[in-house]
């Protein structure tokens, strides 16, 4: 039996298979242009919806999208802006979109 924490760098997870939702986050940036959070929201969503489900189900998906981009933001993945600024990912509020962390 192979314990997660002996596990080489090949061997690792990735971020996006830890966590769908951070898959989604990561091929949303992938583009190179900002992405609003609740396009993420609605993509996920779209796909993991039942045909009934209400129009607004992507609200759903939110907190777990914000709290997904926080994390990736802190590890320096992504970038969170606001107000055309980076924002700092442990204190914003409001509006904010997604960007990604450019490879100067």
């Amino acid at each position: 039996m192979t314990d997660a924490r002996n596990k080489s760098d090949d061997e690792a997870t990735s971020p996006a298979e830890e966590d769908p939702v951070i898959g989604y986050i990561l091929r949303a940036v992938s583009s190179g242009k900002d992405v609003a959070p609740q396009e993420i929201a609605a993509a996920i969503a779209a796909d993991r919806a039942k045909p009934t489900a209400p129009e607004d189900i992507w609200r759903k998906y939110m907190t777990a999208v914000r709290q997904q981009a926080i994390h990736l933001a802190r590890q320096d993945k992504l970038l969170i802006i606001r107000k055309g600024e980076v924002a700092d990912p442990n204190d914003f509020k409001g509006l904010y979109k997604l960007r990604k962390v450019s490879s100067d």
